[in-house]
């Protein structure tokens, strides 16, 4: 038995990618060897951005809004979100780097459109059969540094399912599916270099995952995990944000907007509750739930569910919540108070 082989050469001497060039022909007069039957093109999606003009000069705030479907977790000066593509990545993957000062580069609307096009022109040039894949670079929630994946693909399976395959044990796969072409991204990663202007890589070995040369196959986008199945939808504490406001503007979609202030959380959970079944009355360092009038079998379940929005968001936000005791006609009296300095027990 042959053993594999994948051999990853980066393309050096590449110019200044602008609006217009042709990346297949200058990948193809550039790599040594040029590409061939089999072989796998990868290319970083800033030099697809340039190419296709998508720089700016507009504020990069501004942009990132812009271009985000929904805001996933914000800590400090760092936003990662979602973008129209089903990516999350920080700041919408828009790049300052190895730019022009003072421009911004988006990502191309449908990569994998680019990829089937620069798969296409790579084929009339060389008469190859060959794959193309668009890379971002991206962080991992769990682990530290960053790598590259893949967010267009075309001409490669970009994923194989092997679920109810027997290994060599006889044990049954469940769910183990190769992210064949995040790995290649990653390959390339390491013999282009954002320091070196080496933007580009072909991958040598993997001819078994290139399609016919009449079918660009599924593109990345079966790399992208339905929003309905991710388990880590938003950061720690924007999960307990959302979970104590009902009144963002994006509920119908089943988010909430981070916001930074503890103050504007704690109003966001008093207001969400139902003013028509209880009334939120401040004492100054605690709120009294106060039922409405002709509501208030219903307002002791609503109640306690403010109560809980409350307890969560104490947890978040490294505060006790208080329950003190009650005095009619109030059906609870709560407060939130500092993990420090202070005795009172937390309900």
């Amino acid at each position: 038995m042959t053993a594999p082989r994948l051999v990853v050469v980066g393309v050096a001497g590449l110019p200044e990618i602008r609006a217009g060039d042709d990346l297949a022909a200058l990948v193809v007069r550039h790599a040594d060897p040029p590409p061939s039957d089999g072989d796998v093109v990868v290319v970083t999606s800033k030099v697809v951005s340039k190419a296709a003009g998508l720089g700016t000069s507009a504020e990069r705030s501004e942009l990132v809004a812009a271009h985000t479907d929904r805001v996933v977790a914000r800590r400090g000066a760092t936003t990662i979100v979602r973008t129209p593509h089903g990516l999350t990545l920080a700041a919408a993957g828009l790049d300052v780097s190895n730019a022009t000062a003072g421009t911004v580069l988006a990502l191309p609307a449908d990569p994998d459109a680019e990829a089937a096009v620069l798969r296409h022109r790579l084929r009339r040039s060389t008469g190859a059969n060959i794959a193309v894949v668009v890379t971002d670079t991206a962080g991992r929630p769990w682990r530290l540094g960053q790598t590259d994946i893949a967010i267009g693909v075309a001409g490669l399976l970009p994923l194989v399912d092997l679920s109810g395959v027997t290994d060599s044990h006889g044990n049954v796969l469940t769910v183990t599916a190769p992210a064949v072409a995040d790995s290649v991204a990653a390959a390339a990663d390491l013999v282009k270099g954002k320091l070196d202007h080496v933007p580009a890589a072909i991958v040598s070995g993997l001819a078994h995952y290139v399609l016919p040369s009449d079918q660009d196959g599924p593109g990345a986008g079966v790399l992208l995990r339905p929003e309905r199945d991710d388990l880590f939808g938003w950061g720690a504490l924007d999960a307990v944000r959302a979970a104590v406001r009902r009144d963002d503007p994006n509920r119908h979609r089943g988010f909430a907007l981070p916001v930074d202030s503890v103050e504007t959380l704690v109003g966001d959970a008093l207001a969400a509750a139902d003013d028509a079944l209880v009334r939120v009355v401040s004492t100054g360092t605690a709120w009294d739930v106060l039922a409405v009038d002709g509501a208030e079998t219903a307002a002791v379940w609503e109640a306690a569910a403010l109560v809980e929005r409350l307890r969560v968001l104490a947890v978040a936000t490294r505060r006790r919540l208080v329950l003190r005791q009650v005095n009619p006609p109030a059906l609870a009296t709560v407060e939130l108070v500092d993990l420090q300095g202070s005795a009172a027990s937390t309900a």
